[in-house]
């Protein structure tokens, strides 16, 4: 959830949607689609008609996700003074604050490295500019500290199998567990990753995330919508080597690497409770589970993109067996489009996790509020607050987190500035408050 940040896809793979249905699991890339003549969205409500509960505090996730790779929220560039680096995370949960959230979802181990002074992998290069370079300070345990000072709650977030965003092992740092685990590692597309069939591969990543929640206080704990990799035409994922060791049991090599990431899911949520119990497990998925053309139980969508047949990744389950805390469906798409329209998949997602005891929260696109490049809708600085307008309409939705940190601190159009008077007139209560 930049084109290199955890929203590559919502940069780049979001304006590949196709608009035709397909049969097979591989997307064929076109051109972004256009908004079709929408209905007319629901009248904005008045300042406290956000506010489903009386008294002073409502309750509710009111989050932002804070992207580190390649710099797309903060730093703003790398190799700053530490005490440089320590202002600009700090300006942000300022923003948080002011914009009244209550949560701040953290990037901190965007490609195989971390923000933190990790036992498994390096330092990330976001940070110096140097893979392996120690920047001076703790950002991870600042962040934790400091959130809580203001009552936030801070999410950790992890990114499981990106190793790089090239796919050059030479240029990771001697000491990078992928370059002593060569057999690990699977290029794709430009990128590395660790391929996730590998169950020593699962182990590992785990044991590498757990590194931060052993350590430090954090209120969450996040995946977001890169499992195995987003398809890139003419490429093949090379893991049939591993299917071979490891599938069996399994008629396709679709199912099995599904059951790998659902492994991955029920391990992690187990050890995220056995060490800390007070923390939530949470992910936030590409928006479209299936289309209903491949599937009676899918959303009204054409997407180019299903995440159970193409990231391997079957959310919905995770959902309906309670397996995560929360999920955060992407729904990064306007009021009416025609092939991925939010009031269509907004009740899609409250379907199912209704009767569930995973909290749904809505991940909302307001980075695309005031892009010249986007549609009409996202010129009108009402969108997003239309949008939260349609969530109380179902009681399944308990909070919404916007993409990104940037975006709210620079809010071009007042998109968040409206959002924050329609909606959150009143402060939302967390654990920290």
């Amino acid at each position: 959830m930049g084109g290199v940040s955890r929203r590559a896809f919502a940069v780049a793979a979001l304006s590949a949607f196709t608009m035709a249905p397909r049969a097979s699991a591989a997307p064929v890339p076109s051109a972004a689609p256009v908004p079709s003549a929408a209905p007319a969205p629901p009248a904005a409500p008045g300042p406290a008609a956000g506010a489903r509960a009386g008294g002073a505090v409502t309750a509710g996730m009111r989050g932002m996700w804070l992207a580190t790779v390649a710099g797309r929220d903060w730093p703003t560039r790398a190799g700053l003074r530490a005490a440089e680096q320590r202002a600009e995370l700090v300006e942000h949960l300022d923003a948080a604050v002011r914009h009244g959230l209550n949560t701040v979802i953290f990037q901190v181990r965007p490609t195989a490295d971390a923000l933190w002074p990790s036992a498994h992998e390096p330092w990330s290069e976001y940070l110096s500019g140097s893979q392996g370079r120690d920047p001076g300070w703790d950002p991870l345990g600042t962040a934790v500290t400091e959130a809580h000072a203001r009552g936030l709650e801070l999410h950790a977030w992890f990114n499981p199998y990106r190793v790089a965003t090239h796919d050059d092992p030479s240029r990771l740092v001697p000491s990078h567990p992928a370059r002593e685990h060569p057999e690990w590692v699977v290029p794709y597309g430009g990128k590395l990753y660790y391929n996730p069939g590998l169950p020593e591969v699962r182990a590992f990543v785990q044991d590498a995330m757990m590194d931060a929640v052993e350590k430090y206080a954090v209120d969450g704990v996040h995946f977001d919508d890169y499992f195995y990799p987003y398809p890139v035409a003419g490429r093949s994922f090379d893991d049939g080597g591993t299917f071979g060791t490891h599938g069996s049991g399994f008629t396709t090599k679709a199912a099995w690497r599904r059951n790998n990431i659902d492994l991955l899911v029920r391990e992690t949520a187990a050890r995220v409770k056995k060490i800390r119990p007070s923390a939530r497990f949470g992910v936030s998925p590409f928006g479209v589970w299936r289309n209903a053309a491949t599937d009676a139980e899918g959303s009204d969508t054409k997407a180019g993109v299903q995440t159970y047949d193409d990231l391997h990744a079957d959310t919905r389950k995770w959902v309906r067996e309670g397996w995560i805390d929360y999920i955060v469906p992407q729904l990064y798409w306007n009021i009416g489009l025609q092939a991925a329209d939010y009031a269509k998949l907004l009740p899609w997602w409250a379907e199912v996790a209704r009767g569930s005891r995973t909290e749904l929260y809505v991940g909302e696109a307001l980075y695309k509020a005031g892009d010249p490049a986007q549609g009409a809708a996202w010129q009108d600085p009402a969108e997003l607050s239309r949008h939260l307008t349609l969530a109380q309409r179902y009681p399944e939705v308990r909070g919404h987190v916007f993409f990104s940190a940037k975006d709210v601190a620079e809010d071009r159009i007042g998109a968040m500035a409206r959002v924050g008077a329609d909606h959150y007139a009143r402060p939302a209560r967390t654990s920290r408050r």
